[in-house]
């Protein structure tokens, strides 16, 4: 069964992440309109195309969107490309760009360091000793 676009929801729906109010809309679209006629005519199946290119042309909007956007279609296509919209909605990366960490994972590195090469000093003194006992 063939789901029908219903073009007066697409306009409310645009006209609502624009975030613009009815009032608006109704005087954009000139003195004949006001709130309650952008109301109805949101309620209506199938708009005009003139009058779709005029509400077009207020909200900078294609009339391809109105004509052919289905809610259910989009909702399909999002969820058959995103499988864990879980890790999506909840994705807060932290990066560690302290520079006191680093400065003190240097540190610890350059005292490791050192002290390996005190052992290295250690065992080579007890070698010469061998050798210069000899």
């Amino acid at each position: 069964m063939e789901q029908k676009i219903h073009q007066g929801r697409n306009v409310k729906r645009f006209r609502e992440m624009l975030n613009i109010k009815q009032e608006a809309l109704a005087y954009d679209l000139g003195e004949d309109w006001n709130q309650k006629k952008i109301s109805m005519l949101e309620q209506k199946d199938v708009i005009e195309d003139n009058l779709l290119k005029q509400i077009s042309a207020v909200l900078k909007i294609p009339v391809e969107a109105f004509q052919n956007f289905d809610e259910e279609q989009a909702i399909n296509i999002i969820s058959n490309t995103f499988h864990d919209t879980q890790g999506l909605i909840n994705y807060s990366p932290t990066f560690n760009n302290d520079p006191i960490d680093k400065l003190i994972k240097l540190h610890e590195e350059k005292i490791a360091l050192y002290e390996r090469m005190l052992k290295e000093k250690d065992e080579m003194m007890v070698r010469l000793e061998k050798l210069i006992g000899k």
